[in-house]
């Protein structure tokens, strides 16, 4: 017998969910008066040289290793040269060393209150002072994304391209960034940079970023040590002690392994950022319908960033989704999703579990925006998971493999 339930306490979400679901609600981030097309010219004729490149170089790779996607803020270039996302930012400017004290954001900076100021043939013919340019860059969702830069061969010069910001467009016009035998630079005009051409490892795009907002999977594990080694390693998690009843099992539920099989976004937009979310009951013992009353349902939920790089190749995640599942949970509600913002909804749905031979439906609303790509979307069994624990299963255009460990 099958009946629902609606719990009357409200929502509770798991500390994991609160760091990650945020609300967007910064307009002046999203209709930022400077274009980026404006942006990608303005890097072609501001003075880069090999020590820049080594700079915004040094800021991809530290945002890849922090669990985000290549790139370099322009926040954080002004604030702290050098650093990529996941760097917490100091209230005050500084200097990286390495550069001597002519980083990117000193280009611009000079760029801005020499040109802005002059003839109306400059790149920028904003109504704006060079003042007010530079605030609103800083604070502006604007980035420096490097596509596959791990394939950087340390020396070649960029070609620097933007987003056309269309689902349709594979093709952009760009420039090409070289030095001649003084170290001066030398600009060409590219017609067409595709994706392919960023696959050599040479390619900037200038675009915007949705994700520095959210903690990764990434930070979650340097945070707390129960999410396991950082390096994607073996589980370390155990649950805390919890009141169930002595001859009860409690199971694990880890998600161990996650493939893409495609991309969800045009190249000129970056990686795939996949928020995976697990709704259940946590430590679930009641025996009678009017202990079910007592217990909240509580949302998993992080975020999982894989790089156009990544296509098809399997990437070891080893994160715990559930930590505590009883035997009395038969079901929990899972769900992916490919982030691409909008307007804050829910998805409603259930998670089962069993009371005195009887199963009972519990409501839980889980957060999404509204022009989310939904991967997949659905309930697990316990049975399911129990017979296909450490298989590849199928969730649309992902592959994930999944662990139950008994404890």
């Amino acid at each position: 017998m099958e009946r629902y339930f609606v719990l009357v306490a409200s929502l509770m979400l798991s500390a994991l969910a609160a760091s990650c679901e945020i609300l967007d609600d910064d307009i002046d981030r999203h209709t930022s008066a400077i274009e980026l097309r404006d942006m990608a010219r303005m890097f072609s004729e501001i003075p880069i040289g090999l020590s820049h490149v080594k700079e915004v170089h040094s800021a991809v790779l530290n945002s890849s290793s922090n669990g985000y996607d290549e790139e370099y803020t322009m926040r954080h270039l002004f604030l702290s040269p050098g650093s990529g996302v996941g760097t917490q930012l100091e209230d005050s400017i500084q200097t990286r060393v390495g550069t001597g004290g002519n980083d990117l954001r000193d280009l611009i900076e000079n760029y801005a209150r020499g040109l802005m100021t002059k003839s109306s043939d400059a790149t920028f013919s904003l109504r704006m002072d060079p003042e007010t340019f530079l605030n609103e860059l800083q604070n502006s969702d604007i980035q420096i994304y490097w596509p596959y830069s791990d394939r950087w061969d340390g020396e070649t010069m960029p070609i620097i391209t933007f987003d056309p910001e269309d689902d349709s467009s594979v093709v952009n016009e760009g420039y090409r960034l070289d030095l001649d035998e003084s170290g001066r630079m030398i600009v060409e005009y590219v017609g067409e940079v595709d994706e392919q051409m960023a696959k050599d490892g040479n390619v900037w795009v200038l675009n915007r970023n949705n994700d520095a907002g959210v903690l990764s999977l990434e930070m979650l594990r340097r945070m707390d040590p129960d999410w396991g080694n950082p390096g994607g390693g073996s589980i370390v998690v155990r649950p805390q002690e919890v009141g169930t009843k002595a001859d009860e099992s409690l199971k694990s539920l880890l998600l161990k392994e996650f493939t893409m099989k495609r991309n969800y976004d045009p190249w000129f937009a970056g990686a795939s950022e996949f928020f995976v979310k697990a709704g259940y009951v946590k430590n679930f013992t009641a025996s009678t319908e009017a202990e079910l009353r007592l217990y909240n349902p509580t949302v998993t939920d992080f975020m999982i960033v894989v790089k156009r790089s990544q296509l098809g190749i399997p990437q070891p995640f080893n994160a715990m989704l559930i930590s505590d599942w009883s035997e009395q949970m038969t079901q929990c509600a899972f769900m992916i999703i490919e982030d691409d913002g909008g307007t804050m909804t829910e998805w409603k749905t259930t998670a089962l579990v069993r009371v005195a031979s009887k199963s009972y439906g519990v409501e839980i609303s889980i957060p999404v925006n509204s022009r989310d790509d939904n991967v997949w979307r659905g309930q697990l069994s316990s049975a399911w998971l129990d017979a296909n624990s450490n298989a590849t299963a199928h969730f649309g255009d992902v592959d994930l493999i999944f662990e139950v460990v008994e404890y």
